[in-house]
């Protein structure tokens, strides 16, 4: 997946982006949005997690060409966000970051979500207690 490619060729030589960075990109636009709880990585993710190290591609598989995207997104939601309403938040904001910060198309943004995550109640959530 560290594959470049090559998206510009000027006067003054060629841009190559790296399929990780737009991974990379897409991964903290679609952690931006409220209701994502979580990128859902595979073992790779879990290893990161266990060293400490912060995986932002961590649950995006991208495929990229000469000018266009590819981007599939695997997340865990909030109990009680709607479901449909946030998909469609996360598309329209990875597809605008990718766009302006790379100039590649994005032709779909694909989003599977792979669980929910139950907030836990705090000391601070319970009813007052009566003495």
């Amino acid at each position: 997946m560290n594959e470049l490619i090559n998206n510009d060729t000027n006067e003054f030589g060629s841009v190559k982006i790296s399929e990780d960075v737009v991974a990379t990109i897409a991964g903290i636009a679609a952690s931006e949005i409220e209701g994502v709880a979580g990128m859902s990585g595979g073992i790779t993710g879990g290893i990161a997690d266990i060293l400490g190290m912060k995986n932002t591609s961590k649950g995006v598989k991208v495929e990229v060409g000469d000018k266009q995207a590819a981007i599939d997104l695997y997340i865990i939601v909030d109990y009680g966000t709607k479901i449909k309403e946030l998909g469609e938040k996360i598309q329209e904001n990875v597809k605008k970051t990718v766009e302006t910060m790379t100039g590649l198309e994005v032709v779909e943004v694909n989003v599977f979500v792979q669980g929910v995550n139950f907030a836990k109640k705090t000391d601070t959530e319970d009813e007052p207690r009566v003495k």
